[in-house]
């Protein structure tokens, strides 16, 4: 009877894989086809390099690849610190009571809409910031890059929690029995054997601050510009992919939207790649 339900289940989870598999491949197949007129055509440097101007022929997304990246880095800048610190809180500073708390706080955070972030940046954060500067309306990028951080800050805490509790106890003990403070513990014990888990973790924030939409969309101030500085307004590729209308399939305009996708999934396929060299180094490392 065991064997059975063995085989069963095996075979469930390689349906599974091969399901996943077969939906990630069309998508991509999706875009590409969509795209690849340009590829032909030869207009694929246009796209990459140039402005965005309808009115002038000009369909490039430069703009939107470099505020997608900006909001995106300086969102892992400003979340990391107060995620290590969050982390180190929950695990190694507090009462079990009390950590435990906490994380429920932290996983009670992940559930929050996008949408109720940017809200709430709309009437407290982009005032604030607007005084601060003294330009503009204060939908710049450190306002989506403020907020961003605070989205993908749960995902960083509950990483980096995971990656602390995981460190072997001999290491503590040990620690602990030449006389090392809980901060001492943290800063030569802790993080360097939990290294791995914690760029996973800020990886896949990464991945998650480029792939979000709503927050860009609403504070970003969505200017088809380079921005220059944190003040500047900026547009972000899912944001643009959110705001162009075509009404015509064959129109640059429309097949831009893809090449935007394209490159969405390609940083997507770079975040799989790199979690994948962490755990085979890994492997090499404790051969």
């Amino acid at each position: 009877m065991r064997p059975s339900i063995e085989k069963f289940a095996e075979k469930g989870f390689l349906l599974s894989a091969l399901l996943s598999a077969s939906i990630t491949i069309f998508i991509f197949s999706f875009m590409f086809l969509f795209s690849l007129p340009l590829f032909k055509g030869g207009h694929i440097a246009q796209f990459l390099r140039l402005g965005w101007n309808p009115y002038d022929g000009k369909f490039g997304v430069l703009p939107m690849m470099v505020g997608t990246v900006i909001i995106a880095s300086f969102a892992i800048l400003i979340a990391t610190p107060f995620g290590i610190g969050c982390s180190a809180l929950i695990s190694v500073f507090s009462q079990r009571n009390f950590g435990r708390f906490l994380r429920k706080l932290v996983e009670f955070m992940t559930g929050i809409p996008t949408v109720v972030y940017s809200f709430v940046a709309i009437f407290l954060l982009v005032p604030l910031v607007r005084e601060i500067f003294q330009k503009g309306t204060g939908m710049c990028v450190l306002t989506a890059s403020i907020m961003l951080a605070l989205l993908i800050l749960p995902t960083i805490v509950l990483f980096l929690t995971d990656a602390f509790n995981s460190v072997p106890k001999s290491y503590l003990n040990a620690a602990e029995a030449l006389g090392a403070t809980p901060v001492q513990k943290l800063i030569y014990v802790i993080i360097p054997s939990a290294w791995k888990g914690i760029i996973s973790g800020l990886v896949l924030a990464a991945g998650r601050a480029v792939g979000d939409t709503m927050i860009s969309l609403m504070i970003a101030g969505n200017a088809l510009q380079i921005p220059k500085g944190l003040s500047d307004a900026a547009r972000t590729l899912t944001a643009h992919i959110a705001l162009i209308i075509a009404s015509d399939y064959e129109s640059p305009e429309f097949k831009s939207i893809f090449v935007c996708g394209l490159i969405l999934f390609v940083f997507t396929m770079l975040i799989v790649l790199v979690l994948r060299l962490l755990g085979y180094f890994e492997i090499l490392r404790e051969r």
